[in-house]
């Protein structure tokens, strides 16, 4: 009998196995990982069309603040811890800026460009708008509505959402104890153009105001940068700062828009965690 042919048989069919069962595995494996890419684009999706970004721009106390600066806070930083993980906030808010130069030197741009629908755009300027020896930065009142509502039309331009807010106010009371506003014509501006455009208002000068008023003029510096000399490594020699504030003057002032959003009624609050 010649056992060479059945050897040869035995090892024919032995490699047609082996190449069966590798087809079978890596088959089943590129089932699987086509079917692990769909899912991922799938996630990807519905964050997609769930996912939104909160756009802030503003001036300083709105702004993000470097460890150096601390405790000056913007409240635009304890803003973004009080939305669940389908609204992402971009503060894009940058210390003395104004409606004029946040436009000149390309800081408006890129947020228009990179907007999508649904986004929400959070504007808050007039601090340094309304102050006229700010050269490159001071704004008539006429110059600052026309900057604003480009901010609004750009914004829907693209299926976004603006919210227009006002100047938060400055630390100021008269000698009765009673809050003097700071940005009456500036504020009033940000109020017409909201009624005129129909776009949603938070009126943070005047919760500040009201904020203010219940703190006294006492209690209100543990609001702002009112720091005796020693208190704070970062200003040996104190500070007398009745415009930015601690991370205690930024958390409330960020719970008062927060509060505001869900006054507005509006999607944005739906994502809001707890504002408490």
């Amino acid at each position: 009998m010649d056992l060479s042919k059945y050897q040869l048989r035995k090892e024919q069919l032995s490699g047609e196995l082996i190449g069966r069962c590798n087809n079978f595995r890596y088959g089943r494996m590129a089932s699987i990982l086509t079917i692990v890419i769909a899912c991922v684009f799938c996630l990807a999706f519905v964050f997609k069309q769930n996912g939104i970004t909160v756009y802030l721009i503003g001036d300083s106390t709105m702004a993000n603040k470097p460890a150096e600066v601390w405790p000056e806070t913007g409240w635009g930083m304890p803003f973004s811890i009080f939305f669940d993980s389908t609204a992402i906030v971009d503060n894009r808010a940058k210390n003395g800026r104004s409606t004029k130069s946040f436009i000149a030197e390309n800081l408006w741009q890129p947020v228009s460009d990179n907007l999508e629908s649904g986004d929400y755009v959070l504007i808050q300027f007039g601090h340094n708008d309304e102050v006229k020896e700010k050269v490159g930065r001071y704004t008539t009142p006429e110059e600052f509505k026309t900057n604003l509502a480009r901010f609004v039309t750009e914004t829907r331009a693209k299926n976004a959402h603006p919210i227009l807010i006002t100047p938060v106010t400055r630390r100021r009371f008269d000698e009765n104890g009673v809050v003097l506003g700071s940005h009456e014509v500036y504020s009033q501006v940000v109020r017409d153009l909201a009624a005129e455009l129909d776009v949603p208002l938070i009126d943070l000068d005047k919760k500040s105001q009201e904020l203010l008023q219940q703190f006294g003029p006492e209690f209100s510096k543990y609001l702002y940068m009112q720091l005796k000399p020693g208190e704070h490594p970062n200003y040996p020699n104190g500070r007398d700062d009745n415009t930015h504030f601690t991370e205690f003057g930024a958390r409330l002032m960020a719970q008062l828009v927060l509060s505001g959003i869900k006054d507005l009624d509006i999607e944005l609050a739906d994502r809001i965690v707890n504002s408490d």
